[in-house]
């Protein structure tokens, strides 16, 4: 788990977002090519193109669920009815971590505006916030697939 933490946060401290970041450290295990995997999770950084929706840390995991899952149970069936619970409790968990899974709760700040774009640079929320949610995914998943 320790080295898709550190692919992850590598990737999002060089220039890729949180999504990416948390699909990224996953590309080997779920026989993706990066580039294509980078290019799946492109708009969904900073809560679903910057929209401050959904945490992009979130998406990715979900993305991770969904192809994973489509690799590893045969049956279709059983992808649609365990998927979904699976998501679920990966919502519930990140949620109890952080109070929220919404970017614009995790963040306190409009990132769309120049003053909210200050406030994140200023407090070190990239630090302080979202390289902890990509941490959080990471293992919320790994304990979810080790179920």
């Amino acid at each position: 788990m320790e080295k898709k933490v550190n692919t992850a946060i590598d990737a999002f401290y060089n220039g890729k977002n949180c999504a990416q970041s948390v699909l990224k450290a996953y590309v080997d295990e779920l026989r993706m090519d990066e580039q294509q995997a980078l290019n799946l999770a492109l708009g969904f950084g900073g809560g679903m193109g910057k929209m401050q929706k959904d945490c992009g840390a979130v998406t990715g995991a979900y993305m991770v669920i969904g192809i994973r899952n489509s690799l590893f149970m045969e049956d279709e069936n059983e992808r649609k009815e365990k998927t979904p619970l699976m998501i679920q409790a990966f919502r519930k968990q990140f949620c109890q971590r952080h109070q929220s899974d919404q970017c614009v709760h995790l963040l306190g700040c409009d990132i769309r505006t120049e003053a909210g774009q200050k406030y994140f640079k200023d407090n070190q929320l990239k630090d302080k916030v979202c390289s902890k949610c990509i941490k959080s995914s990471i293992d919320i998943l790994d304990e979810l697939f080790k179920k």
